[in-house]
């Protein structure tokens, strides 16, 4: 008798197939994951697979796009109704480290892509996502100088790339220490001297 996974809608087994692909991200390089894998992990065949994805790298697209609607999201309503620039730009910090904590497949995906020399739909994606990103924190910093939360020397495009620098550095060393858990004791701490430096003395 088959499985219940074997019977899925087109739109339910694309995003089954993006959840086993971060699943399985967090556990080995991802480019070390092949179609065969992933269809074993989804207890389907390789056929069933591509009967949705024309390719891997059309996967691999997919995972970028659920990356990027996900966290971008997440982060919009982190920072939903915190009226102090300062204070949202902790809830993002906080949520964005959160979500990785959860997924600790997706940065290796994201790294892993950004690496790759070649340009591809996924490596573009990740690009236009860190691009994205950065326009939010960008408004949000200039809101800050504005009304005196954030000081006006401040650089703001270097205080958006420090933002997502910091979270990087954050998951580097969790990574290596191989405790992805780490990075929710570290975060506060660290949030704290990113928001020292760029908050305003008056």
């Amino acid at each position: 008798m088959e499985t219940p996974s074997k019977h899925l809608p087109a739109e339910e087994r694309r995003a089954a197939t993006v959840e086993a692909v971060i699943t399985l991200a967090g556990a080995q390089n991802p480019s070390e994951i092949t179609t065969a894998a992933i269809a074993k992990h989804m207890n389907v065949t390789q056929g069933a697979l591509f009967r949705h994805f024309p390719s891997k790298d059309a996967i691999w697209q997919s995972v970028m796009d659920w990356v990027a609607s996900k966290l971008l999201a997440r982060i919009d309503r982190a920072a939903l109704g915190i009226d102090s620039p300062l204070a949202a730009l902790e809830a993002m910090f906080m949520t964005h480290i959160e979500f990785v904590a959860e997924h600790p497949g997706v940065p290796r995906m994201m790294f892993g892509e950004l690496q790759r020399a070649e340009s591809t739909p996924a490596k573009r994606m990740a690009s236009n996502l860190l691009l994205r990103y950065g326009e939010r924190l960008s408004r949000l910093i200039n809101f800050g100088q504005a009304c005196g939360e954030i000081d006006a020397g401040v650089d703001t495009g270097a205080a958006a790339t420090l933002f997502i620098g910091t979270i990087q550095g954050l998951i580097m060393q969790s990574m290596l220490a191989g405790d992805m858990a780490r990075m929710r004791a570290d975060a506060p701490g660290v949030f704290a001297i990113y928001r020292r430096g760029i908050g305003s003395s008056l």
